[in-house]
């Protein structure tokens, strides 16, 4: 599919591949309830703290540039069913202008993409899920 490309890998800690639109706040995730309410929403960090347990509850996903399988980001998603990539290192994260960035690539809230909770690997765009 040309509308995806792979834009990294990290390490898959929970749940499986999905697909969804790119959020950093509890109120995008709020709006996009509303404006799309069909979409997952996929919640990006630089890392996580204990404080972003609201986002990380209201989103269906997430997604950080740092962190292993035993960080913050990593047990909360576990704990709480989410799928989850952590340690992204080619992401950089700017959660003040709301995007995430591969190489040249860039991605801004409300962007789909899509990541693999079991493998790691970050598309862009909107990647066919198999159900299981």
């Amino acid at each position: 599919d040309p509308q995806t490309s792979y834009l990294g890998h990290g390490v898959g800690v929970s749940g499986g591949a999905m697909s969804g639109r790119l959020v950093f706040t509890l109120e995008e995730i709020e709006e996009w309830r509303v404006m799309d309410p069909g979409a997952d929403l996929i919640l990006a960090r630089n890392d996580t703290v204990p404080d972003d347990i609201q986002e990380i509850h209201a989103a269906d996903g997430l997604l950080t540039a740092r962190g292993g399988l035993t960080s913050h980001a990593a047990v909360i998603a576990h704990r709480l069913g989410k799928t989850c990539v952590v340690g992204c290192d080619n992401m950089l994260c700017d959660e003040t202008r709301r995007t995430v960035q591969f190489g040249e690539f860039k991605l801004r809230a409300g962007d789909h993409i899509s990541i693999d909770g079991q493998e790691g690997s970050v598309f862009s765009g909107l990647i066919k899920v198999k159900e299981t």
